[in-house]
């Protein structure tokens, strides 16, 4: 077990705890625009954008903390490579949002539902387990399962991928709709890319 001589900065896990909150409700968003009358895709749009403000001011306040601390909960680089990671993850699905919005004036296909409900679980778990980083080690059944979401999601793409592509679609409409699930797509990764760091942060803390 690493010997601390120091105390830690807890700012760091409310700091985590914040940004974990914002990206559950960014999935709450994607969730009620996904199933959302196109009529409302504006609106909802607009309270993404609101959300992922919040997401930039959140890498933000974090970033500045660790500029200005000297003693840090676990190692620098980690602290800011999360913080990246965790913004990511918004940005991924602002991205699929936005373009919805701009180019879908239809209902959007059963795929991209289960896309978004495969990342609210993801999100879900993110936010809860953010709060706990000042005891990592304990968050085992939180990468393991946020892994096994993300390869769920894995088969939900290609199977969107294998109806895009099954000629049924005019091509203009495949590469609009493709836009959106690779966004949504990218955005299980990031999730992915946040547990296996929340991982390797507890391997380093153990």
């Amino acid at each position: 077990m690493r010997l601390r001589l120091q105390p830690r900065d807890a700012k760091f896990f409310t700091l985590f705890t914040a940004a974990g909150a914002n990206i559950d409700a960014a999935a709450e968003v994607l969730r009620e625009f996904v199933t959302a009358a196109p009529g409302r895709r504006a609106e909802l749009a607009e309270r993404m954008r609101a959300v992922e403000h919040a997401g930039d001011q959140a890498t933000h306040d974090i970033l500045d903390q660790l500029n200005r601390s000297f003693i840090t909960p676990f190692d620098r680089e980690d602290i800011y490579r999360l913080a990246v990671r965790l913004d990511d993850v918004i940005d991924f699905i602002d991205a699929a949002v936005d373009l919805t919005a701009l180019y879908w004036t239809g209902e959007l296909p059963t795929g991209v539902h289960e896309q978004a409900e495969l990342l609210c679980r993801a999100a879900k778990l993110t936010a809860e387990a953010m709060p706990n980083l000042a005891r990592p080690g304990g968050l085992h059944t939180y990468w393991v399962t946020v892994n096994e979401l993300e390869n769920e999601a894995d088969q939900v793409y290609h199977r969107l991928l294998s109806w895009l592509f099954s000629g049924e679609l005019d091509p203009l409409t495949v590469l609009k709709l493709k836009e959106v699930v690779d966004a949504l797509e990218s955005a299980a990764d990031a999730f992915e890319h946040v547990a296996d760091l929340v991982h390797t942060i507890a391997v380093k803390e153990s």
